[in-house]
């Protein structure tokens, strides 16, 4: 019987070393000794698996691919330094001059600079469909020279949700390779493979970690194409450091009780936000008012962890509204264990014009709230003071 992904979580581990130790050691090393001369050149020559550079691999950067692999379901993995770095290995490792990526429009806010403004640096083009596309839509953006299609589902920050059925079902009749950023989700909540999807990236600095400690990206998907990956990112350098590897395999050994947790608060606040006369409109996966909540249902085992609404008054309220919380804290994270709340416009997508901020649906007045693991109560409480002291 196959365990199951808690178990997997905390079980997967690297092998003793001669001390037999129960928790696996932090391998602060740079490089790694030979026997022989003989076994130094079968290692630089990938004819052994083995530890060589840090750079390359590392023990606790084994371990960490080896659990997100087996929660994801796929054959191999790469761990980056950060998440950006992992979407950005994910595209140019087999995307390069001449090439085109399709791309949901609804994506985080350095993703989107990524698309619009470093990659056709390299010669590599784009075209963006709307998050609520059909899949007539979507298939019309492929071109002959289209080599990726990329989302996020749910999308940051406005927690739409892309059918991954119907992508993985457009990218095989295409021969077109999808890759979906998994991070709001997580492997706890949602699969992409299940539905045909190829390659799944993450941000580990989010709910991966779960403490606002460490930061880290990954990789995953078929053993061919991460071979890919590991060339290009063993020869410039993104890959993780075996602290933050080591940080992040031990934080997912809490990842199912914490993203229960993150989930049900969640839940809670957007029901009791729904019908606040200070909000204009809620926004949760889970909700029955979701746009696209039947998807959700059936792709995601929960709603996740992050709440949108759209306060009464605009930017200006918003301002006041963000000024006024007393427990819930301002910064640039989220999957934290302290609860996050955010404005989009002026900071993970202030660099989008007003149009392409518009086309995603931040409005001047959406707050995003990454839902921690305080108790419930606080966190509501907080929110309806600040509501009150908004007015």
């Amino acid at each position: 019987m196959e365990k199951q992904d808690g178990t997997k979580a905390i079980r997967v581990k690297n092998t003793k070393t001669q001390y037999n130790e129960h928790s696996t050691p932090v391998f602060l090393t740079s490089s790694f000794t030979f026997e022989s001369a003989e076994d130094m050149r079968a290692a630089f020559a990938d004819e052994v698996d083995t530890t060589v550079y840090s750079r390359f691999v590392n023990p606790n950067y084994s371990e960490l691919v080896n659990k997100m692999c087996a929660l994801e379901g796929t054959e191999a993995g790469y761990a980056t330094a950060t998440g950006m770095a992992a979407i950005f290995a994910s595209m140019v490792a087999v995307v390069g001059n001449g090439d085109h990526i399709v791309s949901c429009r609804s994506v985080f806010g350095a993703s989107h600079t990524m698309l619009t403004e470093v990659l056709p640096r390299f010669g590599i083009t784009y075209t963006f469909v709307d998050v609520k596309a059909t899949e007539t839509e979507w298939e019309a953006s492929i071109q002959e020279n289209t080599k990726m299609i990329f989302l996020e589902t749910p999308t940051n920050p406005g927690v739409n949700i892309v059918d991954l059925e119907m992508i993985g079902r457009i990218g095989k009749k295409h021969g077109v390779l999808t890759n979906v950023d998994n991070c709001f989700a997580t492997p706890y909540l949602q699969k992409p493979t299940e539905y045909g999807i190829d390659v799944v990236t993450h941000s580990a600095t989010k709910y991966i970690d779960g403490q606002g400690r460490v930061m880290g990206g990954l990789v995953l998907g078929p053993r061919d194409y991460i071979k890919k990956v590991e060339t290009f990112c063993r020869s410039t350098g993104p890959t993780i450091s075996p602290f933050n590897a080591w940080t992040l395999s031990k934080s997912m050994e809490t990842l199912e009780v914490r993203m229960e947790r993150h989930c049900d608060s969640a839940k809670k606040l957007a029901t009791a936000l729904e019908n606040h006369p200070e909000i204009e409109s809620v926004k949760y996966p889970y909700l029955l008012s979701h746009p696209q909540y039947e998807i959700a249902q059936k792709q995601m085992s929960k709603g996740g962890g992050i709440v949108t609404f759209e306060l009464k008054g605009g930017l200006k309220r918003g301002v006041t509204f963000l000024d006024s919380l007393k427990t819930c804290s301002l910064t640039a994270n989220l999957g934290d264990s302290r609860t996050i709340v955010s404005h989009p416009a002026s900071t993970t997508h202030y660099k989008l014009s007003d149009k392409e901020r518009a086309e995603v649906g931040i409005t001047p007045g959406l707050i995003r709230i990454s839902v921690g693991l305080e108790n419930i109560i606080d966190i509501i409480s907080d929110i309806e003071q600040a509501l009150n002291a908004s007015k």
